[in-house]
C-alpha cells in the first residue's frame, strides 16, 4: 500500500462521515416536525456504509512489485450505499391543543431520539477526526522522506 492509497482511504472516510453528520443534523433539526410534504411526521434517517475496493492501477514499477509481493491485498475505502428511513414507531404525546392533534388529543412526533442522535454525531465527528489524523500523518511521512532525500 502506497502513501497515495492512504490519502484515498482517508478521503473516502472523511466524505462518508461528513454525509453521516449531515443526515444526523437533519434528524436533529426535524426532531419535532409533525408535518412533512409526504404527510405525517418526519421519519428518522440513517446512513448505510459499505467497504469498497479502491482502483489500483500500476502507475509505476514499484506498484507492480508491490502487487506481486501481496497480490491478495487491495486497499479498501468506504462509501455510502444508501440512506434508509428508520422503521421505529413514532412517539405519541398527549397535547389536545396542538394543531396536529388527533381526535383523541394525541400528537404524533418523529421517531428521533435527540440523545441517540448526539451520540451518533460525536461518533461521526471522532471518525472524521481519525481520518484527518491518518491523512496528516501520511503527509508528514512523505514530507520527512523528501527532507531525507535532500540531504
Amino acid at each position: 500500500m502506497g502513501f497515495f492509497d492512504i490519502f484515498k482511504i482517508s478521503a473516502s472516510g472523511m466524505s462518508a462521515q461528513r454525509l453521516r453528520m449531515n443526515v444526523i443534523s437533519s434528524n436533529l433539526a426535524n426532531a419535532d416536525t409533525t408535518r412533512t410534504p409526504e404527510g405525517g411526521p418526519y421519519r428518522r434517517k440513517d446512513v448505510v456504509f459499505a467497504a469498497v475496493r479502491l482502483d489500483k492501477p500500476y502507475k509505476s514499477f514499484g506498484d507492480y512489485i508491490e502487487s506481486l509481493i501481496s497480490p491478495s491485498y487491495q486497499p479498501e475505502g468506504v462509501k455510502v450505499v444508501e440512506i434508509v428511513e428508520d422503521k421505529k414507531p413514532f412517539r405519541k404525546v398527549y397535547d389536545p391543543y396542538h394543531p396536529d392533534a388527533d381526535k383523541d388529543g394525541y400528537v404524533t412526533y418523529p421517531n428521533v431520539d435527540v440523545v441517540e442522535e448526539m451520540v451518533n454525531l460525536i461518533s461521526a465527528s471522532r471518525s472524521f477526526e481519525a481520518n484527518v489524523t491518518a491523512f496528516n500523518s501520511a503527509k508528514d511521512m512523505i514530507l520527512r522522506t523528501l527532507d531525507i532525500a535532500r540531504v
